[in-house]
């Protein structure tokens, strides 16, 4: 076997064994307490009614593809970390194999004899990886097994998460002292390497994201078609039938670090005018204590503000 592909099987391997090993778990759980019943019964029975499409994931941004003599490169808008990672790198090697693969009958095919993926941000971009040819211009077979772009099959879904409160638990007694100023969230957050390198796949880099950047690509990755919806910071994620209004609140120097009432008042009325089935806010400032009543008041929305993030986060990991 190709030492890059052996590598690739031998992650997705690992990834899939933790994440059913964490929903076996959850289900002893549920088998031992209260079944959900009413709206949350009826999503969850037609979640696991529905088909799981293994090959569904989001793509890599494609930026640029030319032959060049004998090889094909392929470049991709997707940030590297300093120090590498040979899984990403081979699975853009893959997808850079499935774009030739979409694009050959208009390529000059018979002379290549190497596909090399090219990634990174601005002037870093370089060669991550390559493919050599047996034969020039004949593409190896297309592999079928299940993306590691696509968590779905492998750990429930984020949003269950945060409609049941599993991820937030009880309100806070104690009094958050709350810096005047913010840093980035990206670079106070503890990703799982799966996430890391999904995130990284769609050009989100882990360390220089906001909030709603990882919000919206953490449901891209579990199956969830995001798009902008029709006023700029408002999104719309559709999954199974299922529609979630999301409004993002995004933190810039000389904010107070806190989501202010006309912010929780406007994401309540939008919601209400969307006819969706779930609302977010997804903020990286501090939530007010007024949001818990806000979401006792109405179970169908939830505030993914800072001090949720990395709760949020850990939920996932554990599911």
């Amino acid at each position: 076997m190709d030492p890059a592909l052996a590598l690739i099987v031998v992650a997705v391997v690992l990834i899939v064994v933790g994440m059913l090993l964490g929903r076996r778990r959850n289900e002893l759980a549920a088998e031992q307490g209260v079944k959900p019943t009413g709206r949350r019964a009826a999503r969850q029975m037609a979640a696991e009614a529905a088909p799981i499409d293994l090959q569904h994931h989001p793509r890599p941004k494609l930026v640029e593809m030319h032959v060049v003599g004998d090889q094909a490169q392929v470049t991709f808008d997707v940030p590297i970390p300093d120090d590498g990672d040979e899984v990403l790198a081979d699975l853009l090697v893959q997808e850079a194999l499935e774009v030739v693969r979409e694009k050959r009958h208009t390529l000059p095919m018979s002379q290549v004899t190497k596909v090399v993926a090219i990634a990174g941000r601005g002037d870093a971009k370089g060669p991550v990886g390559s493919h050599q040819l047996d034969t020039p211009g004949t593409l190896p077979p297309k592999i079928e097994m299940p993306s590691m772009l696509n968590l779905a099959p492998f750990a429930n879904d984020p949003l269950e998460h945060l409609e049941s409160g599993e991820a937030f638990g009880v309100p806070e007694v104690a009094v958050r002292a709350k810096p005047d100023e913010l840093g980035p969230i990206g670079g106070e957050l503890r990703i799982p390497k799966a996430v890391d390198m999904g995130l990284r796949a769609q050009g989100i880099d882990p360390t220089e994201m906001n909030a709603i950047e990882m919000v919206t690509g953490l449901l891209r990755l579990f199956g969830y078609r995001v798009t902008p919806a029709r006023e700029f910071g408002q999104f719309l994620a559709e999954k199974a039938g299922e529609r979630t209004f999301i409004l993002g609140d995004p933190y810039r120097p000389g904010d107070h670090p806190e989501v202010d009432g006309a912010t929780v008042d406007r994401f309540m009325a939008d919601f209400s005018m969307s006819g969706c089935d779930r609302g977010l806010l997804v903020s990286e400032k501090y939530g007010p204590f007024e949001i818990y009543d806000k979401e006792r008041r109405q179970p169908r929305v939830r505030f993914v503000t800072r001090e949720r993030l990395q709760k949020m986060v850990d939920a996932l990991a554990l599911s």
